[in-house]
């Protein structure tokens, strides 16, 4: 048998670009386009024959290269090689080291870390699997788990719970897809299998509605609201006359704001839709901002904590304690939206990217690059005057 040594150096097995890099002795780092790297080894097995009467010459995969080493790699080659020239298949006789399934879970979520939009929705993503995939196939080796297990996971939820049963699926497809990339696992992926024949029953979803103030109420309400001198108060004001969400007032910082321009200008990380979105700043607005401004926090509506917002519940149970429980902060988008549409008389290209929604397809948004930003300043010129007449 060959020695432990080769063509490749540690420094290559991390700078080499896409393709099939020999190490000598069968032994090769493959680096997809993607940059994902992963060892094989080709054997040709002694005294097997495949099916056209060929020496049996096979390809095995021997993990990723962020998990196994150059050294590790030529250890488990020479392992392949011995039990070959023995006569032995690898498939059958080789002891590796796969992971289980949670354990590659948890590994998938460290590395996409700084992919998240934020913390929590990285903790959501394992949240998911944590509930409803671990109890049940958690401990089970990566390269086990198939079709049956899968449906373990989604049967008991696919209905009832449809929205976290689609969620949970595009997730476990996730990590047995970074699997295969290892070299941990072959063939399809079976989530794609399962989706592609249809195994589990159609679920047509209802629109989930957010309870909204009727827009004939709000104008009350805003008065009741204007009254209150609590910086919960004056956030759902905020919210209300921008028609913004919960997470974008709370997480406004200063240096976002163009006061010269009476622009508030969200980033693209803070939007729901990845896109920039700026807002026009009316008088009303300005006259609510002022105040928070001589607080000099980091944050527009700070919290408990100095230069710390304000808590994502903090304006809800607001509502609750004015005795509005049945209606929800997100709901006021519904509310100006109805407004907009019912009383201002506003085209519905304006009254969407005031709310910064996408409208038409993907080609008529590549021609619409306008935010229509002129058009929105009058109209929530009209909303402001509306709410606080």
């Amino acid at each position: 048998m060959a020695a432990l040594g080769g063509k490749l150096t540690k420094r290559l097995v991390e700078n080499l670009g896409p393709g099939r890099h020999g190490d000598g002795a069968g032994l090769y780092l493959v680096v997809d386009p993607s940059r994902a790297r992963r060892w094989i080894v080709r054997v040709t097995v002694k005294g097997q024959r495949n099916k056209r009467g060929a020496p049996l010459r096979t390809d095995f995969g021997l993990g990723g290269a962020d998990v196994v080493t150059l050294n590790q790699a030529r250890e488990r080659a020479l392992e392949y090689r011995r039990m070959a020239k023995s006569g032995l298949n690898p498939r059958f006789n080789a002891a590796r080291e796969i992971p289980t399934f949670e354990e590659l879970s948890r590994q998938v979520h460290i590395d996409r870390l700084p992919t998240w939009k934020n913390a929590k929705h990285g903790q959501q993503w394992l949240n998911t699997l944590r509930d409803y995939a671990f109890p049940k196939i958690g401990r089970m080796s990566v390269d086990a788990v198939g079709q049956h297990e899968v449906l373990m996971c989604l049967s008991p939820i696919w209905t009832e719970k449809h929205e976290t049963a689609k969620r949970l699926a595009q997730r476990i497809k996730t990590v047995l897809d970074v699997a295969k990339s290892k070299g941990f696992r072959s063939g399809e992926n079976p989530v794609t299998a399962i989706r592609d024949a249809k195994v589990l029953p159609q679920v047509n979803a209802k629109a989930k509605h957010h309870d909204s103030m009727p827009w004939k109420d709000v104008r009350e309400f805003y008065a009741e609201l204007a009254a209150r001198s609590a910086t919960a108060a004056k956030a759902l004001q905020f919210a209300i006359l921008t028609a913004c969400r919960t997470s974008e007032v709370l997480m406004a910082k200063w240096d976002k704001f163009d006061f010269d321009a009476r622009v508030w200008n969200i980033p693209a990380d803070r939007m729901k839709g990845g896109v920039v979105h700026r807002v026009p700043l009316t008088d009303e607005m300005l006259r609510i901002l002022g105040p928070m401004r001589a607080i000099a926090s980091q944050y527009v509506f700070e919290g408990q904590k100095r230069h710390k917002p304000l808590s994502n519940m903090s304006m809800l149970m607001l509502l609750r304690r004015m005795g509005h429980e049945e209606f929800t902060v997100h709901g006021f988008h519904s509310t100006f939206r109805d407004w907009a549409s019912e009383a201002a008389g506003a085209p519905r290209e304006v009254a969407e990217a005031a709310l910064a929604h996408q409208v038409g397809s993907e080609v008529e948004r590549a021609y619409a690059r306008s935010d229509l930003l002129e058009r929105r300043q009058a109209l929530m010129e009209k909303w402001t005057s509306f709410l606080s007449s």
